[in-house]
């Protein structure tokens, strides 16, 4: 009996600790704090929306972090940095014969990982003058910076 007790006490022991570990939760924000975090990232995505329709990328690129470990995905393809999403988009929406058109954001869900970083999902519909309407959906990282929220991920993709 001894020696089972002793073989198996290790072991109670550990899964024990694991479900009071699992019981574990990173305390909550302040509900305050949560509604003012999401008010900021609202803004941001609202700042970006009118500088993109006004066709201003560098200010539209204020919205994300200024950092060579910036990533954006679309297409399949990856890019890192500031530089090379600003790139991204001059190529894909700003050079001669593209359009950038009319950008709109839609059922955003702002989901906060902190105090310091929020998970973003929503839509995003552009509406061009020859009457398409390139549309796709969005998942985001936002991180808080000194300078405020800034995207530090962006995860796109096209219908």
């Amino acid at each position: 009996m001894r020696r089972m007790f002793a073989l198996y006490l290790p072991s109670a022991l550990l899964l024990m600790t694991a479900c009071a570990v699992a019981q574990l939760q990173l305390p909550k924000s302040e509900p305050i704090f949560e509604a003012q975090a999401q008010t900021a990232i609202e803004q941001v995505l609202h700042t970006q929306r009118e500088a993109w329709n006004r066709q201003d990328l560098e200010a539209f690129m204020d919205g994300y972090w200024n950092s060579p470990d910036l990533t954006f995905f679309s297409g399949a393809k990856e890019q890192h940095g500031w530089q090379a999403t600003l790139d991204r988009y001059r190529t894909t929406y700003a050079s001669p014969g593209k359009e950038m058109g009319k950008l709109e954001f839609s059922d955003l869900r702002i989901e906060m990982l902190g105090l310091n970083a929020a998970f973003v999902r929503g839509a995003w519909h552009l509406t061009m003058s020859d009457g398409k309407t390139p549309h796709g959906l969005f998942t985001l990282v936002f991180r808080r910076m000194a300078n405020g929220w800034k995207i530090v991920h962006d995860h796109t993709s096209s219908s």
